[in-house]
């Protein structure tokens, strides 16, 4: 660990804290000052703060840089759909099956192993476990996902993910008929109080935004586009289930009775955001996998 410390100066005044560290040290992201800030080791005249503090002239502000972790994640040569790549952000189009990035007890076969040994140049703001991941879909759900390959991309795709401007859309197949073609789901989500391992609406969670619009309908079926507004934990599976029309397959919200998928009935089909370096719009679409075409087409035939 290695001790910093900086004096504030006029041109700071008012500024917050980890606005205010990244632009004295550019080597450092905001999410990086952060998340030191959260964990308690930066200080200021010897208190520890809140991101949001305003420094003023002359506050001290002492930082103890950890140690860059090494990265214990094996790189594996692993088959990944690179659906586009250059020198700021990929994207790749994940299978169903999938994890995105390791955890312990199960370290090998992610994409974060498969992206380590595709390119060498992943941002390190979200550590050692999960670098250059900048937003993620369930082992389950296949489709696309951005990746960032350096820090200043990483802040770029996170700033419009919070800003929502970042397009994702998702093909979802549901229980039920859906009778209106179009509908706009805004219930707040967090962790189920009843199980800790699900999350659920609740009055106290995080504000959370799904529209859908049906696409087709099987009878007792309804396949429908979900585009995000925001990004909670299993958002379309929670927003569904909650209006009575859980998806197809889904093992932890869906019913004892359905479709054997192998998982919930999910693709992210549609990304969008704007190149970090550039600001050209770039946007991209992943058919759905063989298996989800074969299941709808067996809904067809039914009829």
């Amino acid at each position: 660990m290695t001790q910093v410390a900086y004096t504030m100066e006029e041109q700071q005044q008012g500024e917050r804290i980890d606005k205010a560290l990244s632009s004295v040290q550019s080597e450092w992201s905001r999410t990086q000052i952060g998340n030191w800030i959260t964990d308690g080791i930066v200080k200021v005249n010897g208190e520890t703060v809140k991101a949001k503090y305003k420094v003023k002239a002359g506050d001290l502000v002492e930082i103890d840089v950890p140690e860059a972790e090494p990265l214990d994640v094996i790189a594996e040569n692993l088959e990944l759909d690179i659906v586009y790549e250059d020198a700021d952000v990929l994207v790749v189009n994940k299978p169903k099956g999938m994890v995105v990035h390791p955890a312990p007890g199960h370290m090998t076969g992610t994409l974060v192993n498969g992206l380590m040994y595709h390119c060498k140049d992943l941002s390190g703001i979200n550590g050692v476990l999960r670098p250059g991941i900048v937003h993620r879909i369930d082992k389950d759900t296949s489709g696309l996902l951005m990746v960032a390959k350096n820090d200043a991309a990483h802040e770029s795709l996170v700033n419009q993910l919070v800003n929502k401007t970042v397009t994702r859309k998702y093909t979802a197949l549901v229980h039920g008929h859906i009778a209106h073609d179009k509908g706009t789901i805004d219930a707040p989500i967090g962790r189920d109080q009843k199980d800790r391992q699900k999350q659920a609406v609740v009055d106290n969670g995080k504000h959370a935004v799904t529209h859908f619009q049906v696409i087709e309908r099987f009878g007792d079926y309804t396949l429908v586009e979900c585009r995000l507004e925001t990004g909670r934990t299993h958002q379309i599976r929670v927003h569904m289930n909650y209006i009575g029309y859980p998806l197809v397959g889904d093992p932890k919200y869906g019913p004892k009775k359905t479709i054997d998928f192998g998982g919930q009935v999910l693709h992210a089909g549609i990304l969008g955001f704007d190149q970090p370096m550039s600001g050209e719009y770039l946007e991209f679409e992943a058919p759905l996998p063989a298996d989800y075409e074969q299941l709808l087409n067996d809904l067809r035939n039914r009829h």
